[in-house]
């Protein structure tokens, strides 16, 4: 009796050791939760586009707390229908245009709305637009992405780490105004004010090129803070536009000198 005993207690503990393991095992593996990045294109000059500003204010407070990530980005093709959109910027009317060769979508429309460089929705229709972060948020991403950042003046220092990255990748860094009300005079908008939100100011990438680590830095709006802007980085594929990554910087305190 005794021999059998001793030999059950060893098949448990080899039997939780091999179950130790397994745990190890799987919490060390190269996954981790799904996220969300809804790029928005938008413009004030637009009358369809209002609704889908305002949607995406109100997906962003209802998932603070979620892996979603929100850029509304003006565009320029609108400004000489009678109003200059004062967020607008043609770097972000070319990345548009990138985005419909990467998908084979033409002719390009606002409000678009584009959810991890690989699916697009009309922004104003909340069913689908919710499904479609429903989908993304249930995927496993590979990559993960930290940021680190130091204000020094008019200028972002950002310490980067990436857990994968290839030749094909790039880092982009957005310096997001959270938001602000335009009063709009002319075009399809006139006498209406209007409500925007995670405004993309500026938008620079970086190649990574393989490196897992390194430093970026960023030029910020006169009037930065940490309460009205945040900075939100992504990596993406250039080969393909899919977003890979996504995080926001934690911003940390200036040295003091």
């Amino acid at each position: 009796m005794k021999k059998i005993k001793v030999i059950h207690v060893f098949f448990v503990g080899l039997m939780l050791m091999t179950m130790t393991s397994f745990s190890q095992t799987n919490s060390n593996t190269n996954t981790h939760k799904g996220f969300a990045l809804l790029e928005l294109y938008t413009s004030e000059g637009c009358s369809s586009c209002p609704p889908a500003d305002e949607l995406m204010g109100k997906i962003q407070n209802e998932y603070k707390d979620r892996e979603l990530y929100v850029l509304s980005y003006h565009v320029d093709y609108w400004d000489k229908q009678g109003w200059k959109d004062i967020f607008s910027k043609a770097d972000y009317t070319k990345r548009q245009y990138d985005y419909a060769k990467f998908m084979e979508k033409d002719p390009i429309y606002t409000p678009q709305l584009i959810i991890n460089g690989k699916i697009d929705y009309i922004g104003s229709e909340e069913t689908a637009v919710r499904n479609g972060i429903k989908s993304a948020l249930s995927k496993t991403a590979v990559t993960e992405l930290s940021l680190e950042a130091t204000q020094q003046n008019t200028k972002l220092n950002l310490n980067y780490n990436v857990s994968k990255a290839t030749q094909n990748n790039r880092l982009l860094i957005a310096v997001v105004q959270k938001s602000a009300k335009s009063n709009v005079k002319r075009g399809e908008n006139a006498h209406r004010i209007l409500s925007h939100y995670q405004i993309v100011r500026s938008l620079s990438n970086f190649a990574l090129s393989g490196n897992l680590k390194g430093t970026a830095s960023v030029a910020l709006p006169k009037d930065f803070n940490s309460k009205d802007y945040e900075i939100i980085g992504f990596v993406q594929d250039k080969n393909n536009g899919s977003i890979l990554a996504v995080t926001k910087a934690v911003l940390q305190q200036s040295p003091v000198l």
